[in-house]
């Protein structure tokens, strides 16, 4: 068990951080004020082999590990989570098709998903279907060579902006076994985007109702066979899960080392801030918990790259704890600033409303006590 990087991972960490220092930070502000979709830093991301980091290369895609890519989200999001957690998002969609696609749909999506050319969307939430995934109402007929779709996504990340919608609808009866996963062009005759949604945060990407009426897709996009799209859908999520944790290791990094230099500049009673034993205390926890999480999000990581049999149940515990841990890093590092804390003139307060939906999200922090117990209780009942 080591756990130092190799000379590959501190490379590409090195790359995302300068990345991140130079395209996102100086903007993050203005763009989460003026809700600006960042296009160009997204490509430029892309051309560091940051838009398709697990995709096989011979698809356009950088081919690493997703501990790889848990280093690159934690640096891209210490930066701004909001554009990063959109880059993780477009991961996944690029990895599903990659993943469980025919050749020819790797070679027809891919290459453009992994320069940003065209941009990538995950559509499984409807407005009746959350936590409880598997009753998703979309509806897929056949018709010939053709599927005709009727229903709608909800809270899609993307939704309006993206060129590709990785969509679970359901081709058959009811549960998981009814549902398929196909792939829905921007343009399709049918398709169409509710209104933008105005958000506590993650305003640097448009979330939007993506809405099917008579849609018509080839059957040439669905993605693996019928009643397929859960299984689809549930490996997405597992990679999706470690990467917004590492959202969140980025968000509370960069609040702590933000909170850390307030305490040592502030003074008051005479002294600076960082004098008193508990703010000592109180950053010293803060660094302790942001630590141990990243220790289960890395191991997350590497349980999902061995395919081990517990990776869903890791994946779930990773998400769970680094998400709620990071969210209270980052409240605590707003207590310490005071009330400049709470002003827009300091990025804390951005922090705090962009890491606050990565609790939600990917499956919600309940759910993933749900696929834990499950597991646990499976096993007891062996």
């Amino acid at each position: 068990m080591d756990f130092r990087l190799s000379e590959d991972q501190l490379a590409f960490q090195a790359t995302a951080r300068d990345y991140a220092a130079a395209e996102l930070a100086p903007h993050a502000q203005r763009w989460d004020e003026e809700q600006v979709f960042p296009v160009e830093a997204l490509r430029a991301a892309a051309a560091l082999g940051f838009a398709a980091i697990y995709v096989r290369e011979d698809a356009g895609g950088s081919a690493l590990t997703r501990l790889d890519a848990a280093l690159i989200f934690e640096e891209l999001a210490a930066a701004c989570p909001s554009t990063a957690a959109y880059l993780s998002i477009h991961n996944m969609a690029s990895w599903m098709i990659d993943r469980f696609g025919d050749e020819r749909q790797r070679q027809h999506f891919c290459p453009r998903l992994a320069t940003m050319e065209h941009f990538g969307s995950y559509c499984l939430t409807e407005p009746g279907a959350g936590s409880d995934a598997a009753s998703l109402a979309t509806r897929a007929v056949r018709d010939g060579d053709h599927y005709i779709l009727n229903g709608g996504k909800a809270f899609i990340s993307g939704g309006g902006s993206s060129d590709i919608y990785v969509c679970m609808v359901r081709t058959g009866g009811p549960g998981p076994s009814g549902i398929s996963c196909i792939v829905v062009e921007k343009g399709a005759p049918g398709l169409s985007f509710g209104k933008k949604e105005k958000k506590l945060g993650w305003n640097s990407q448009p979330t939007a109702q993506v809405i099917f009426e008579d849609c018509r897709v080839p059957v040439g996009n669905r993605i693996g066979a019928e009643g397929d799209g859960f299984k689809i859908a549930m490996a997405g999520l597992d990679g999706g899960r470690i990467n917004i944790a590492a959202c969140s290791l980025g968000g509370a990094r960069a609040c702590l080392e933000a909170a850390t230099a307030h305490i040592t500049e502030r003074k008051q009673f005479g002294k600076a801030l960082a004098e008193f034993q508990a703010l000592q205390f109180e950053i010293a926890d803060m660094a302790t918990e942001l630590d141990a999480a990243r220790l289960m999000v890395h191991r997350a990581a590497f349980s999902l790259d061995r395919s081990d049999p517990d990776a869903t149940m890791h994946c779930a515990m990773a998400k769970r704890l680094a998400t709620d841990t990071c969210f209270d890093v980052v409240d605590r590092a707003l207590q310490l600033h005071g009330g400049y804390g709470y002003i827009k003139d300091y990025p804390i307060e951005r922090y705090l409303r962009d890491l606050r939906v990565h609790r939600i999200l990917e499956g919600t922090n309940e759910i993933m006590r749900v696929i834990v117990a499950r597991r646990l209780l499976r096993e007891r009942n062996r």
